[in-house]
């Protein structure tokens, strides 16, 4: 539970001062040897701890998810590949893995998505990225609007979705090449922008480095520029304005 559900608890009579104290006194983590997992992150930012899959140990990656999921009832792992969901597959059938994004999870089936959030792609080569992004914001209980494909060299396209973006609470503007959609989003919107640079391109892109440098020297305003291919990061971020602008 986060702080405010606690304190609501107490508050509605459902939770003893008593229990709560214990709750909010526990050292925050669980010692693992190999991990220290950061239980007490959900009550002090929000958001319950996600794993990194990439690069752990089979037997490292397998106990942390069963920790976290008893912990929490769900759990969110990003860059997971097809061998490590196989894995998890057989100790939680129920688990769900996407190829695409590389999102492995198992969700609370009675969530609610909240607010809107608009994710844009430049191109259908950008949708991996964005996917990461869309469903990190839907995991933590945000309404995504997907809209892919829409990138500067075919401005019509952006323009036929215009209306949903901008009644969106913030924009997550995905593109590889030369990035140049963050720009164009960020003069077109009134809500923040978050620019996500990816690592499609020719040889000159360097791998996400030309879009990146485009979207950090914009000359659009309300733009704020994550790493490349970090669509965990932008759905993070977008799920944070999200909740302000509901009032969360």
């Amino acid at each position: 539970m986060t702080l405010k559900e606690i304190l609501t608890q107490v508050q509605q009579g459902t939770l003893s001062p008593d229990a709560a104290g214990t709750m909010i006194r526990q050292d925050g983590y669980k010692e693992m040897d190999y991990a220290k997992l950061d239980t007490g992150r959900k009550a002090r930012t929000g958001f319950a701890e996600v794993i990194y899959c990439s690069n752990k140990a089979d037997e490292h990656l397998l106990k942390i998810f069963e920790r976290l999921y008893h912990e929490e009832g769900e759990v969110l792992g990003t860059r997971a590949s097809q061998s490590q969901y196989e894995l998890v597959r057989e100790k939680f059938p129920q688990v769900q893995y996407d190829p695409l994004s590389r999102i492995l999870k198992i969700e609370k089936l009675d969530k609610v998505h909240e607010g809107k959030i608009a994710v844009c792609t430049a191109g259908t080569a950008d949708i991996p990225v964005a996917e990461e992004a869309a469903q990190t914001a839907e995991y933590f209980g945000t309404h995504v609007e997907r809209i892919y494909d829409v990138g500067v060299s075919g401005m019509h396209r952006l323009f036929s979705r215009l209306e949903v973006i901008q009644e969106a609470n913030c924009v997550v503007a995905v593109a590889g090449m030369e990035g140049a959609l963050a720009s164009v989003m960020g003069g077109l919107v009134s809500r923040p922008v978050i620019a996500v640079p990816t690592s499609v391109g020719y040889g000159a892109n360097f791998h996400g480095l030309s879009a990146l440098l485009t979207m950090i020297n914009s000359c659009a305003n309300g733009i704020a520029t994550v790493n490349i291919d970090n669509g965990y990061g932008a759905g993070y971020l977008a799920t944070q304005i999200n909740r302000l602008a509901l009032g969360k």
